[in-house]
């Protein structure tokens, strides 16, 4: 009996240092956030939705960098494909080009310490993002840096859902093929990816970051670091950010800070034919306001891929109420999971959706792990983000809206093809009787907040 007196003590007391070590922790990461997104940008963009296809292209770019590689992912794997990625950074060191690789701790926990001596002693300096700090051990831990971009001599950039591992190429037959979209983008606004990733590593380096490092190595012009603050950007009847306007109905009060243009100090002014967006980095509870105002802008239709659908209830809520003012509200999601839960956390989120009149489709051509919101034909956004409290709350993401309508109809063309490669899910398929699914289900809800 004393025994279990003991043991339920020793549960109670967990279970109240892990609340207070959350809420607290939490607190002290929002007093710190700092809102910035990019003014509107031109820029070439390509999209890949194949692994295979865009490593073939990236090695390629990596393997013809002159001056400087700056990479940053939430996972790269230590297997056969990783080492792979890893020698051509290692082989660019030894040409004695500037190779800077930030991982997230976490994410990346199976890259090895020999692996990382051996990165180096070849002359890549490797750092580790968001690692887990006293005293709020269980907050930092669920802190991850999400975002996956690279940054080639500052004039070639990626961004998107791919990490680095064998099951990105195919190589896990559960997950295979693996459906993903990442961008290939040109242009002035890689200046602005590079800003973002100084920061995460200054941010994660124990000696300063010198000033002028990369525009000596690179001739990449630095951007001013954002204050903290906050300025009202209005996405409305006219957005005027940098040198472009950007003219479609509704109002997106961010309340961010937008950062200087990098057009002014020298990069080449591109065509305004080029692809018209920008950059928006986000974490802590950043991202479920801009959600919600993009599904408020929603006049006609809401496109949504995601590998987990897990929303807010706020999000929840303005999603049921889009659909009830006539608003076709399309959700695709994987039927596979690569994730233990995630799954079964979705279901009860489906369900109103459906219910309410919304579409839902499950992928079937493998594993669905594209990230997507698509408002209307004036609006896409594309980049590190799911649609769940993960990256709504904890996560560090980047997203980057896009603005230019022939690239938003070359998406739509391929949301319709991953909507042919679907199965329509019902509420008679998710109610049919099934202990295993309903067990799943309660535990997938208790702690849905982390998946």
């Amino acid at each position: 009996m004393k025994l279990l007196i003991g043991l339920a003590g020793i549960l109670l007391f967990m279970i109240i240092w892990l609340v207070l070590d959350f809420r607290l922790g939490r607190k002290k990461h929002l007093s710190s956030v700092v809102r910035t997104q990019s003014p509107i940008h031109h820029g070439d963009f390509e999209i890949f939705t194949h692994g295979k296809e865009l490593f073939a292209d990236y090695f390629n770019e990596l393997r013809a960098a002159k001056h400087c590689i700056h990479v940053l992912f939430y996972i790269v794997k230590d297997d056969e494909f990783g080492q792979e990625f890893l020698s051509i950074l290692m082989d660019k060191a030894r040409e004695g080009i500037e190779v800077r690789l930030l991982l997230d701790r976490l994410g990346s926990w199976k890259m090895n310490n020999s692996r990382v001596k051996m990165l180096r002693k070849a002359g890549v300096a490797v750092a580790f993002s968001d690692p887990i700090r006293f005293p709020f051990l269980f907050y930092t831990s669920q802190v991850r840096n999400h975002r996956k971009i690279s940054i080639i001599d500052g004039k070639i950039g990626y961004l998107g859902g791919f990490n680095i591992g064998k099951e990105y190429v195919d190589g896990d037959p559960k997950l295979s093929p693996w459906r993903d979209y990442h961008l290939k983008i040109t242009g002035e606004s890689v200046n602005y990816l590079q800003s973002e990733f100084l920061l995460d590593w200054k941010r994660n380096i124990k000696r300063g970051l010198e000033a002028n490092l990369f525009h000596k190595k690179a001739n990449v012009p630095n951007r001013e670091f954002p204050q903290k603050g906050a300025a009202n950007v209005g996405l409305g009847a006219e957005f005027s950010a940098g040198t472009e306007s950007v003219e479609f109905g509704g109002e997106l009060n961010t309340g961010i800070e937008t950062a200087p243009s990098s057009a002014s100090v020298g990069l080449p002014k591109l065509s305004h034919e080029a692809v018209r967006h920008q950059f928006i980095p986000t974490e802590a509870h950043q991202l479920e306001g801009l959600f919600l105002n993009l599904i408020q802008l929603a006049e006609n239709t809401i496109t949504i891929g995601t590998p987990y659908f897990i929303p807010s209830p706020r999000i929840l809520e303005e999603l049921l109420k889009a659909v009830q003012r006539g608003i076709c509200v399309t959700v695709i999601v994987p039927t596979v999971a690569d994730h233990p839960l995630v799954k079964e956390a979705s279901f009860r989120y489906l369900r109103p959706l459906i219910r309410a009149g919304g579409l839902v489709y499950q992928y079937q051509k493998g594993f669905y792990h594209a990230k997507t919101i698509v408002i209307d034909d004036k609006l896409c956004d594309i980049g590190t983000a799911n649609f769940d409290k993960r990256s709504l709350y904890l996560n560090k993401e980047i997203n980057c809206y896009v603005y230019d309508p022939n690239f938003i109809a070359s998406l739509k063309e391929i949301l319709t093809k991953d909507i042919h490669d679907s199965k329509p899910l019902t509420l008679a398929a998710l109610d049919a009787p099934s202990l295993n699914r309903s067990v799943k289900e309660a535990v997938a809800r208790t702690i849905s907040y982390f998946l």
